[in-house]
């Protein structure tokens, strides 16, 4: 299954402890954008892309966008 590159924002600034946490998702790069935060992942099917916004919300986050990144070949 292809992966595809997933950007995430979130409101403000993620704390030290978030960040692990949000590390924790396979090939994540956060990215500090005042007021926000842009987290970039790849995602090989809906149940993960559902399953990383869960630990999102779980870690009491408000996610403001999430939308594919097109590749080359889009």
């Amino acid at each position: 299954m292809p992966r595809r590159q997933y950007e995430f924002r979130v409101s403000g600034r993620l704390s030290e402890l978030a960040q692990q946490a949000v590390g924790d998702f396979s090939e994540v790069r956060i990215l500090v954008a005042p007021p926000e935060t842009i987290i970039y992942s790849a995602v090989t099917d809906q149940a993960q892309l559902h399953g990383i916004l869960a630990n999102l919300e779980n870690l009491g986050l408000q996610i403001v966008s999430v939308q594919r990144i097109p590749d080359e070949t889009d």
